[in-house]
């Protein structure tokens, strides 16, 4: 009787381990943020590609690209019939989750009250002078 070693599948039929949870969001972000001008889904695809995660599917980059754009981490612009993206600044971000968290609450007042309370005193007099700015403006 012989003790047989498992057999493996051939190499070509064994998948790549699969990336951890928001790694290629991660990656994109990465090729985005280097890059001086807004990249299209096939100019991050061939820039994802030299990496050494692999190669991915032109419909892969785009539906990550079209994730991040949805969570507001990402601007577009059409350019052709494609669309380009480049990271938003990081003002915009939180200016953004800011707005978000207030639009989540059904008291306004409250949770600007409690936003307000912990401000810096820094930054309570730079919130004071662009609420006065704002004042002057007609609206």
């Amino acid at each position: 009787m012989h003790d047989a070693a498992p057999r493996r599948p051939p190499a070509a039929l064994v998948e790549p381990p699969r990336r951890p949870a928001g790694a290629l969001e991660a990656e994109v972000m990465a090729v985005l943020r280097a890059a001086d001008t807004p990249l299209n889904p096939g100019q991050v695809r061939e820039r994802l590609a030299v990496r050494p995660s692999g190669d991915l599917s032109y419909s892969t980059v785009v539906t990550i690209v079209s994730r991040l754009h949805a969570k507001g981490l990402l601007e577009r612009e059409r350019t052709g019939r494609a669309f380009a993206y480049r990271p938003v600044d990081d003002a915009s971000l939180a200016a953004s989750q800011m707005s978000q968290a207030l639009q989540a609450g059904t008291d306004h007042g409250a949770v600007l009250s409690r936003f307000v309370s912990g401000l810096s005193g820094r930054d309570a007099r730079v919130l004071r002078r662009l609420l006065g700015e704002d004042e002057d403006q007609p609206g």
